[in-house]
């Protein structure tokens, strides 16, 4: 008996060399449209869809694929409706291929009206995927142009797809299915509505203590090549959070930078053109912190950084950068085999996060707004320096990452004390003081959210502190700022606030 094979696919990509094996394996084609004249054009014979449902495609293309003689040859059961199949005229189809029209990309150009959107709505699509696969163990499906040559080494190698490859790509297509339909409707209803799919399911050996079950999940569509995982132990939560974390602050800057992370927050942070120097005055900014630490690079992990980490025998829990060098996995396998090594992306400035409150989720753009030189306002009477200034915007970068309320003391592009997540700032300016010791003088200090009383100021001229960068925006703002010029300090503004809760 010959089977049939259904194409549709918007995207062409690896189509005709696909065909060109079905027809090897003795596949009849079916196909449709822009599909249909792709396999013409590459000299690759398809039967039309029209020859089999015995109706034409109208509306413009919009029904086509919708009609009992294509669904019915899908959704009948062998060994169960041949009889009924046969009285109707319904033959068998075995295979399906379709991926979707591309909603998705249409929705993220500018400038696209609502008629453009509404018209990339496949509807037959996937109707024909979701009817295939509800009939995988006879059927299988493809929406997924990755999956070709899969498909083709089981037929090639045995004559039929295994059951469990069929069972595989029907849960993919219920997974693309219903991600494209939440991206409809996030779409169409503005942002009133939106849907969070999660796929990859990893236990993890608990949550956030171990008395908590967790789990890991990556989110569909956004997670298949952002980050990969190359050895060491196995990762929890808090690995996982800490990275991000640790990542996240890296990604700020374009000079080499590496930044040493403890429970989500900063310990170090290092700018310099040499990536080995910037892990060493990272590591070096306080070690005491740094006891299992998550390391972050934002340039390809060198050797040199490795085998600090061996002679100095930094107890590091994770090293996540962009890439490594030759031979680092490789020593880190012989050397350092527990370290859990990591690459990852840069994330996009439109990428968006997610959190959990009160049973419900914020979901919100990231935060990948950068202060420059022109953003900053100097609201006192002393202007800082261009050295300071450098200080300064590396600070308010750092102070961001660390949790609430944050201080950052900073001098020649290297954290020198850090004070976060206290209920008082003047609290985190006594304990980055307390860091800093004697290198808080002559440094500049950083502060997530505005002082809403001039105790920190005073604080920070205590210990040397020469510069203030911090939002503004306090109704004690000019009392604030009184006192930074009765102590000689300049300070700037930078109208953006830094939370990280």
């Amino acid at each position: 008996m010959t089977r049939r094979a259904l194409i549709s696919v918007s995207d062409k990509t690896n189509l005709t060399q696909f065909a060109a094996s079905l027809t090897e394996l003795d596949f009849e084609i079916i196909s449709t449209g822009g599909t249909l004249k792709a396999l013409a054009d590459a000299g690759i014979s398809a039967t039309p869809i029209e020859d089999v449902t015995k109706f034409p495609e109208c509306f413009g293309g919009r029904l086509k694929t919708l009609h009992p003689m294509i669904f019915g040859g899908l959704l009948y059961r062998r060994g169960e409706d041949e009889i009924q199949a046969k009285e109707l005229g319904i033959e068998l189809i075995d295979l399906v291929v379709v991926n979707l029209y591309p909603f998705e990309e249409t929705a993220r150009k500018e400038g696209v009206s609502k008629e453009e959107l509404v018209e990339q709505i496949d509807i037959g699509g996937p109707s024909l995927l979701r009817a295939a696969a509800k009939n995988a163990d006879h059927v299988t499906v493809i929406c997924d142009i990755s999956d070709y040559d899969r498909v083709v080494d089981e037929l090639k190698a045995d004559g039929n797809t295994s059951i469990e490859l069929r069972s595989e790509l029907a849960r993919k297509v219920f997974l693309r299915t219903a991600a494209y339909d939440t991206a409809i409707a996030q779409t169409l209803s503005e942002g009133t509505h939106t849907g969070v799919m999660l796929t990859n399911k990893t236990i993890l050996r608990y949550g956030e203590n171990p008395h908590q079950w967790g789990t890991y999940y990556d989110l569909y569509n956004s997670a298949d090549d952002r980050w990969t995982f190359h050895q060491g132990k196995e990762m929890s939560y808090l690995n996982i959070l800490d990275a991000d974390g640790a990542w996240n602050l890296v990604c700020e800057f374009e000079r080499p930078a590496s930044a040493c992370i403890k429970h989500a927050s900063p310990s170090g942070v290092a700018v310099d053109s040499d990536l080995s120097v910037a892990f060493q005055k990272s590591y070096d900014a306080d070690r005491l912190s740094a006891f299992g630490v998550i390391v972050a690079l934002n340039k390809p992990c060198p050797m040199s950084i490795i085998e600090k980490i061996i002679e100095q025998k930094i107890f590091t829990e994770v090293i996540i950068a962009p890439g490594y060098e030759d031979g680092v996995l490789e020593l880190m396998a012989e050397k350092r085999p527990k370290i859990r090594a990591i690459t990852h992306k840069c994330a996009d400035s439109d990428a968006v996060t997610f959190r959990s409150a009160l049973g419900g989720m914020l979901v919100q753009n990231q935060d990948t707004k950068i202060v420059t030189k022109a953003d900053l306002k100097v609201a006192t009477e002393v202007k800082p320096t261009d050295a300071q200034i450098g200080d300064l915007l590396f600070a308010f970068k750092v102070v961001k990452h660390a949790k609430s309320n944050a201080i950052v003391f900073a001098k020649d592009l290297i954290s020198v004390g850090i004070g976060c997540g206290q209920t008082s700032r003047v609290d985190s300016t006594i304990i980055a003081a307390r860091k800093a010791g004697e290198r808080a003088q002559g440094a500049a200090m950083a502060s997530d959210a505005f002082f809403p009383f001039p105790d920190s100021v005073e604080e920070a001229a205590k210990n040397g502190i020469a510069a203030i960068i911090q939002p503004g925006g306090s109704i004690r703002d000019e009392e604030v700022i009184a006192k930074a010029n009765e102590l000689g300090i300049p300070m700037v503004f930078t109208g953006v606030r830094g939370f990280r809760h």
